[in-house]
């Protein structure tokens, strides 16, 4: 309501009880830590060094600077708090700044992961979802399993198959302690797949062969404890000083000896390199973490026959009209084909449950 002179909003009383909310008279209270406010906006380290993760400990992360260049050095590195949640693993491309005199003392600060070519994971069992990361930018896997002393196991390397194809990493398989046992039986299992085969024995280790396949690639290195896994890569790389275990002559299981993954330079007699990236030695191989259509990419054998397989085919047991079924059943894979099915399906069966 108005008194009939004007519109309520031209009230002579409007400016003076505007002025009771003027915040020009607001004091703000000063920092107390006199420190600038937090933002989530972080510097881009336009001037940071790119360097390669050789090895990490409780924290602390070896790295190689100026690699092949006659600046190449080793530092120690943190990483930056706003990387917390990222694991950072050997093979890792990361971008470093701060002190990178590399003297004693000295830490630098990793603040950025460049992407990366292939991860290498594993989970603690093919229920668990919840992946470990092992090895960045491999692009070759290195399996060694023993002959015999421990027993060659053939559904662990299956399972290291299929973890390296769904990585997108080349496999190769090394078998040890030839002169133990026949590997021939062994072997038989991969006969189908297009998989590099080395075989080595005590007094005759096929360094130049193996050397040969390392030089210019990044190979990780996996197989079950007392292998002789640490033994391998100690010939390849003199001074790595690989720690070497025995086999329990009880259980028949090895020990685990090397307790880390670290990333060594092999080098050949022309001076060309390549990375060798060990690792501990594992009982089991978890891939819950997998997709189970790259499951069968670990196959190719049989692969190739599940082109003619009805849309949707499982490749278990019960599956109607399995193109891979058949051609066992029919013989035309013989006795090893008759194993690979009974891998394949046995992997697949751990996902179906």
């Amino acid at each position: 309501m108005t008194d009939g002179t004007g519109p309520w909003w031209a009230d002579g009383d409007e400016d003076d009880e505007l002025d009771l909310y003027d915040e020009s008279t607001i004091r703000s209270r000063p920092n107390p830590k006199g420190n600038r406010p937090r933002t989530k906006t972080r510097p881009e380290h336009a001037d940071a060094r790119i360097a390669r993760v050789l090895g990490v400990d409780r924290g602390r992360y070896t790295v190689l600077l100026g690699e092949g260049t006659d600046e190449e050095q080793q530092i120690t590195a943190a990483r930056a708090s706003e990387l917390r949640r990222n694991p950072i693993v050997n093979g890792d491309r990361v971008a470093v700044v701060g002190d990178t005199t590399g003297e004693e003392g000295t830490l630098a600060r990793i603040v950025r992961i460049e992407p990366r070519t292939t991860l290498l994971r594993r989970s603690a069992d093919d229920t668990d979802e919840v992946e470990r990361v092992i090895v960045a930018n491999a692009d070759q896997m290195l399996i060694v399993v023993a002959a015999a002393n421990p027993e060659p196991r053939t559904r662990l390397v299956d399972r290291y198959l299929v973890a390296a194809y769904d990585a997108g990493i080349e496999p190769m398989l090394c078998v040890t302690k030839t002169d133990l046992a026949d590997p021939a039986p062994f072997l038989s299992n991969f006969a189908g797949l297009d998989l590099p085969v080395f075989t080595s024995r005590q007094d005759n280790i096929p360094v130049h062969d193996i050397r040969d396949a390392l030089i210019g690639h990044d190979t990780v290195v996996v197989g079950h404890s007392g292998v002789g896994k640490s033994t391998l890569v100690n010939a390849l790389v003199p001074g790595a000083k690989r720690a070497i275990g025995r086999v329990n002559e009880v259980t028949g299981r090895g020990r685990h000896t090397s307790s880390s993954t670290v990333s060594l330079r092999v080098e050949d007699e022309a001076g060309r390199h390549g990375w060798v990236i060990d690792t501990p030695g594992v009982r089991s191989f978890g891939l819950g973490h997998v997709n189970t259509d790259s499951i069968l990419k670990a196959f190719t054998d049989l692969a190739e026959l599940a082109e003619d397989c009805p849309r949707g085919c499982t490749h278990l047991p019960d599956a109607p009209d399995c193109a891979i079924i058949e051609a066992v059943q029919e013989g035309r894979l013989g006795e090893a084909g008759r194993a690979r099915l009974d891998s394949l399906q046995r992997l697949l069966e751990t996902f179906a449950r």
